[in-house]
């Protein structure tokens, strides 16, 4: 009994010992393990640290792009919304101006036409006058016509002819023109292959046939859709229409040379008498 106590006694420090040897390495090896598995997480805190961190920075980016973006966007279309309104000011601006052409082109018309009305009642051999666009010129019918006919004869023929041509003149449906460029520009001439100009060329000579094309030219110009006289203002020492500034000049020359005389009186005293005298001068 005393041996099996004896060696009891002897195991019992022995199996301490192990198990307090299995305990310690058993602590060293969680202290290990728990160790590195701190180390570990603390790795990977570090890692998604780090992540948070470039992903913060990549929205710090992409919120100032799209800042950026948006003042951008800001600046066009406020820049485009300012062209817009400068366009429509510009519109309306061009719209005013219209409109005041159209008004002094009315007021320049209506200037001129005072002027037409004041020259044709006054017939004078000024340069400036009222020239009758389309007119047909009868001196060139009575020459073919005394190449003709004596007497009374010429003057009958001619004013027959001459009416005639005047009607020929009117008749809108008789277009005797061709369209030639001129200069890049288009331009009526006309028609010399016509069958009633070379008709008339033919039988009457050049003169006639010129006095009638001319007429025809005017008309085509001034009035190509009606067909019928015109009343120009015109220069005729130069062959084109007249200015208003020429018109008004001429007016006010022709009012100084028909500027009536002015009478003075000179009163003379003889005594208690006075007699009266005129004495007529010119300005």
């Amino acid at each position: 009994m005393e041996e099996i106590l004896a060696e009891t006694t002897t195991l019992v420090p022995n199996l301490t010992d192990a198990m307090d040897a299995t305990a310690m390495r058993l602590k060293e090896t969680f202290n290990e393990g728990n160790m590195k598995a701190i180390l570990e997480q603390k790795k990977l805190d570090e890692n998604a640290l780090r992540l948070a961190e470039d992903q913060t920075r990549e929205i710090e980016k992409l919120y100032k792009r799209i800042i950026e973006l948006e003042r951008k966007l800001d600046a066009k279309q406020a820049l485009e919304l300012e062209k817009k309104e400068d366009l429509e000011d510009l519109e309306a601006l061009n719209q005013v101006l219209v409109v005041k052409e159209q008004e002094s082109n009315d007021e320049l018309q209506k200037a001129r036409q005072e002027l037409i009305s004041y020259f044709r009642e006054r017939s004078s051999g000024a340069f400036i006058g009222v020239m009758k666009m389309g007119d047909l010129d009868a001196k060139p019918f009575h020459k073919a016509m005394k190449r003709r006919y004596s007497g009374d004869e010429p003057d009958e023929k001619a004013l027959e002819l001459c009416s005639l041509w005047e009607e020929n003149l009117k008749d809108s449906s008789w277009h005797p023109f061709n369209v030639s460029t001129d200069n890049g520009n288009l331009k009526e001439i006309i028609d010399e292959e016509d069958e009633r100009l070379k008709g008339l060329q033919n039988e009457y000579g050049d003169e006639v046939y010129m006095a009638v094309t001319d007429a025809l030219e005017e008309m085509n110009e001034y009035n190509p859709s009606r067909r019928y006289i015109v009343s120009e203002f015109w220069n005729f020492k130069e062959g084109r229409k007249a200015t208003l500034r020429e018109g008004v000049e001429e007016i006010l020359k022709q009012l100084r040379f028909s500027k009536p005389k002015r009478t003075k009186v000179d009163t003379r005293c003889k005594g208690s008498n006075c007699q009266k005298q005129d004495l007529s001068s010119s300005d």
